[in-house]
């Protein structure tokens, strides 16, 4: 598939998907005309992609697990470093309190909403 039809699929603006290209984050073939030619498996990954970088993982670390993503819920470090290790443990500390915070807000959302309505 084209890049405009990997941009549709996924919600990436093309920009992007050339972004992530060059930080070596998907690998598109290249038609005889020069074209990117996205294999379907391309879709998921992209996904993987926004869902790490929505989650807070930076490009680096993503690069580094990527490779050892074999699908959309499956991972396997066979390699994994001590440092990759540790950079991993931070990455999933910072989203635990992100995720704790959003809790709270959104309970505090949804009793001021439940205040506001019995006022009705």
């Amino acid at each position: 598939m084209r890049i405009g039809e990997l941009s549709e699929r996924t919600g990436t603006p093309p920009r992007l998907l050339r972004y992530y290209e060059e930080q070596g984050l998907i690998h598109p073939a290249r038609s005889a005309n020069g074209y990117r030619d996205y294999h379907e498996s391309q879709v998921d990954r992209v996904m993987q992609i926004r869902g790490l970088l929505e989650a807070g993982l930076p490009t680096r670390i993503i690069k580094q697990i990527l490779p050892c993503l074999d699908g959309p819920r499956e991972i396997h470090l066979p390699d994994a470093t001590p440092e990759m290790i540790a950079a991993l443990e931070r990455e999933r500390d910072r989203m635990t309190a992100r995720i704790d915070c959003l809790a709270r807000n959104r309970d505090a959302i949804a009793a001021y909403l439940d205040a506001v309505r019995t006022r009705k």
